[in-house]
């Protein structure tokens, strides 16, 4: 069973996004669209027999219907179809998840003409997501199609990942630049954090990189630690899905204010077809 955790680069328009949800099919598993960020999250859950042509549908559909010269939102992005990274989950594996995903840069190169980044275990290295936006067309080139970037497609970032968890403080009383230093204050081997500005407010939004190093609560405990009078955590917020495993680790008369839910566990979602 693999999981893929496509980002695309659309967040408001609704018939659009239910048009995508389609093209997606039967493994999709959740949405989470964000108007300010202007990007959504499609979570995909299958066998890899079932979930590839899933997957290709999707991103075949993002890259024909949405224009990166078009696109204003506070999410850094490369391309519509900005992130798509596959992921093992028992008893299938990252050496999996790798397959799945050179496989899908390959046919979106030579399909659609479009570069492709590739993250994760790369050449005996491992290639993180944030070294890729950071590095992408000055001294890190393509490893799949054309060497530069496409004006109206933009390029796909293709990983192969362990679990993840996006999950997103909200904030009140906080400017954007103390938001961005809470933001690098909760920074660790396990967790990547970015202070954002949206719409009246400001977020912390976070990926837990590593679910066994850290969970929500320290986040959020970390970050409450740090706020003055005036200042608080108005909410949290899970992006996508995440496992039960780590649910488990919080205490249960946490999970409201964590934005938590049995409900958002890739278990629960498993058994549902959307």
């Amino acid at each position: 069973m693999f999981e893929c955790v496509i980002n695309i680069s659309e967040g408001r328009r609704q018939p659009l996004l239910d048009q995508l949800s389609s093209a997606a099919g039967a493994s999709l598993r959740d949405r989470h669209a964000d108007a300010f960020h202007n990007r959504s999250v499609f979570t995909l859950i299958n066998t890899a027999e079932a979930l590839v042509p899933d997957v290709h549908r999707l991103i075949e559909a993002g890259l024909r219907e949405l224009n990166l010269s078009e696109h204003h939102g506070v999410h850094p992005r490369l391309g519509v179809v900005d992130v798509v990274p596959y992921v093992g989950l028992a008893p299938d594996s990252l050496e999996g998840a790798v397959i799945l995903r050179d496989t899908t840069a390959t046919w979106v190169a030579d399909t659609f003409h479009v570069p492709v980044f590739l993250y994760g275990p790369v050449n005996g290295v491992d290639r993180s997501l944030p070294y890729v936006r950071k590095h992408a067309f000055a001294d890190l080139t393509p490893d799949r199609g054309p060497v530069g970037a496409s004006p109206r497609e933009g390029a796909l970032c293709v990983g192969a990942r362990e679990l993840l968890v996006a999950w997103n403080l909200w904030l009140t009383g906080v400017s954007l630049h103390q938001a961005r230093e809470l933001a690098a204050s909760v920074r660790q081997p396990g967790v990547r954090a970015l202070g954002l500005q949206v719409g009246d407010d400001v977020q912390v939004s976070c990926n837990i990189v590593d679910v066994t190093i850290t969970r929500p609560s320290v986040v959020y405990d970390q970050v409450s630690d740090q706020l003055t009078t005036g200042q608080s955590i108005a909410r949290a917020e899970l992006v996508g899905l995440a496992p039960a495993s780590l649910l488990h680790r919080e205490d249960p008369a946490r999970w409201g204010a964590l934005g938590l839910s049995e409900a958002a566990t890739i278990e629960s979602r498993l058994g549902e077809r959307r």
